[in-house]
């Protein structure tokens, strides 16, 4: 067994990084925030990361890991949503045309303010799941640390807000959450089906011509075979709650003590950007409300921004119509998978470079603190050159 000062070192990082990871992910369940198996353990590793630690979590893990997300994803798209959105789709197109209109516009106000890059702000204003959102700003060459920071930002403020309007709602209705069963019997035919989707998914990696392949090809295959009655997506608590850390992990551990400051200097006009987009989205309940004669809450949390993921999980312990809030959020999600490539090739950055150099310049932090340094807020654009 190696016992140099260099492993105890790492071994000790890495204690610590477990530790604090359970520390924050139990004190985010406690207040019953979505999200909170991901966002402890990033919380954690920015921790470490920005305290001098050194480790990072090996690529095929990750890789594993959003595999195990675009399953999960799948399984939240049942055959009986596509219905619904087939049924009154000028509804759905049209609201969600108006939400990513709108969060678009404000994304392009940060870039014209010089508070983050281009690349980054195309993902990170992009209102899907957060995870899908920062596993495709990777493939694109954004910066995913501070796509992290815009997504997962909008997600607590919109669910803080979103869990509030609805215990409000509800008040009296609602009982206490249910115990999760981390280790529940497992139909072992459909895990191992699903396993072998994981394994396809994260094999995929090597596919230089699908962007976010581990996330998007478990998630496409996924839902053609489970709604054609060939597969049951079966995914324990437990994997999901590995595999959230692993993602959380993943991103943190690349923060610094540059990034991190320089998203301390976006914030306020970020946290402005937030609130006008959930304003957005409030007068947009308001319009489902009163022409289509859809209930309030509903409506609210179908137009909400923060995520299908965190909305799904705010729905299911409300009295609301739950179909309806995944179908708008549904059709929400594809669309911005759809359309995120094109509005990166027409961002500021998007059309200078191959997206392999762009990939390049994601891995590199130097590339990131370098725009950072010579594009500081409100100052005129400085093209960076390519290395």
């Amino acid at each position: 067994m190696d016992s140099s000062p260099e492993h105890r070192a790492v071994s000790l990082q890495w204690a610590i990084l477990i530790i604090l990871s359970g520390i924050f992910a139990v004190g985010l369940e406690t207040v019953r925030l979505p999200a909170a198996l991901l966002l402890g353990p990033m919380i954690a590793a920015i921790t470490v990361a920005v305290a001098g630690g050194g480790v990072r979590v090996p690529h095929h893990p990750v890789l594993i890991a959003q595999a195990v997300i675009g399953c999960m994803i799948a399984r939240s798209i049942p055959p009986a949503i596509i219905g619904d959105i087939i049924r009154d789709w000028p509804l759905f197109v049209a609201v969600v045309t108006a939400v990513i209109v709108a969060s678009s516009t404000l994304g392009w106000l940060l870039t014209r303010w010089r508070m983050l890059p281009g690349t980054t702000v195309v993902w990170g204003s992009s209102p899907g799941a957060a995870t899908a959102m920062m596993l495709m700003a990777a493939a694109y060459g954004a910066d995913i640390r501070l796509v992290a920071f815009m997504q997962y930002l909008r997600v607590l403020l919109v669910a803080i807000v979103a869990t509030l309007v609805s215990r409000l709602w509800t008040a009296g209705a609602t009982g206490p959450a249910a115990a999760m069963i981390w280790f529940p019997s497992i139909a072992w035919a459909p895990f191992a089906e699903t396993l072998a989707l994981i394994g396809i998914g994260a094999a995929s990696a090597r596919l230089r011509g699908i962007p976010a392949a581990p996330l998007l090809v478990p998630l496409g295959v996924g839902m053609a075979l489970q709604d054609a009655g060939y597969l049951t997506i079966e995914l324990p608590p437990w994997l999901l709650a590995i595999s959230y850390t692993v993602v959380g992990w993943s991103i943190g551990l690349d923060f610094n003590r540059t990034i991190l400051a320089h998203a301390a200097q976006a914030l306020p006009r970020v946290v402005m950007s937030i609130l006008v987009l959930m304003a957005v989205c409030g007068g947009l309940a308001a319009l489902l409300v009163v022409a289509a004669g859809i209930d309030p809450l509903t409506a609210y949390l179908a137009t909400s921004p923060g995520g299908a993921d965190s909305a799904a999980i705010i729905a299911m312990a409300s009295n609301v119509d739950v179909a309806f809030v995944m179908a708008m959020q549904t059709t929400r999600l594809v669309l911005v998978l759809l359309i995120g490539p094109a509005a990166w090739r027409a961002s500021s950055l998007g059309g200078r470079a191959p997206r392999s150099e762009h990939r390049k310049r994601a891995a590199d932090p130097a590339h990131a603190i370098g725009w950072l340094r010579t594009n500081p807020p409100g100052s005129a654009p400085v093209a960076t050159p390519l290395r």
